[in-house]
């Protein structure tokens, strides 16, 4: 991997270059704020060790560029100016870590361990991300007649906007794999959530969407967070919707409709939940054709469409 060493003092970047040289790392070295860039762009390293005060400037600023130009590359500020501000003001620009010298060389090794680990950490989740999308894109989906590509096109075009979706349609024909391509096409970076709400009994299928407080009921001993929190800034597929009691589903539909959660809660009788807003994308899938919904107690699929 590629180390950059930013930092105005010419014996520190030689004994910090021997150090990482021998750990592996392939190391690049700049003394100042414009050699720093220039070295950053030519050789694109996987962590940057930076100086807070550099000769032309500071090592905040080239902190901000570099993670407006490259968020992946993990940046840690070193500096003899230390001070509560200075720290606060690095991490808050993106800076992994910050240590003040004299530092222990250990403790930086272990800093940069860590920043190592998360970067690929990172990496894998990107890698598998992309493994999902290309196994969950429309082309692995199997439907060539005229029909199919019109659902396609369709579904393609709901991917692009934040509505709720409705799929419904016989059992075995593909309603999750239309609900994960919507999902993985889409822009959005949470989690595909699935849940079956057929299979569960009402009181158990309340906990697990909307989750619950410590207490708020026997044999809750600790917090539970919903699928919907899991779900923030993702999906969340409800199977079968339309099996649901009339009960959870105005409880279904006030989410969906208002995007906000309310758990179920310890409190004394008369007392107020605290409301958390969320922000999902809500698929919902039913066997049940629409037209027969309402008149078999199902669901109103038209209530769940904007």
């Amino acid at each position: 991997m590629d180390l950059l060493i930013v930092d105005d003092e010419a014996s520190l970047r030689d004994f910090l270059s021997i150090v990482f040289e021998e750990e592996g790392w392939r190391v690049e070295t700049a003394g100042s704020l414009a050699a720093a860039r220039i070295a950053h762009t030519k050789h694109e390293p996987d962590l940057i060790l930076c100086d807070l005060m550099l000769p032309d400037g500071s090592g905040i600023d080239l902190l901000r560029e570099v993670k407006a130009s490259a968020p992946s590359v993990a940046v840690i500020m070193i500096t003899a100016h230390t001070s509560t501000k200075s720290a606060v003001e690095a991490l808050k620009a993106g800076a992994f870590d910050y240590i003040a010298k004299p530092f222990d060389i250990d403790e930086l090794k272990i800093i940069v361990r860590k920043a190592v680990e998360r970067k690929e950490l990172e990496d894998e989740n990107i890698h598998l991300r992309t493994a999902l999308e290309e196994r969950f894109t429309f082309s692995n989906i199997i439907g060539r007649s005229a029909r199919m590509q019109e659902i396609f096109s369709v579904v393609q075009r709901i991917a692009k906007t934040t509505s709720t979706v409705l799929i419904s349609g016989d059992s075995g024909t593909g309603k999750e794999l239309i609900a994960r391509a919507i999902h993985y096409t889409s822009g959005r970076r949470g989690k595909f959530v699935s849940i079956n709400c057929g299979a569960l009994p009402e009181t158990l299928l309340e906990s697990e969407l909307f989750g619950h407080e410590r207490g708020a009921f026997t044999g809750a001993i600790r917090e539970k967070r919903g699928l919907f929190h899991e779900a923030e800034r993702g999906t969340i597929f409800l199977d079968e919707i339309g099996e649901t009691s009339t009960a959870m589903q105005i409880k279904l539909l006030r989410v969906l409709q208002d995007h906000v959660v309310r758990q179920a809660a310890a409190r004394p009788a008369g007392s107020r939940r605290t409301p958390r807003r969320i922000e999902q994308r809500d698929a919902g899938r039913s066997s049940r054709h629409r037209g027969d919904e309402p008149r078999s107690g199902g669901i109103d699929s038209s209530r769940l469409l904007p």
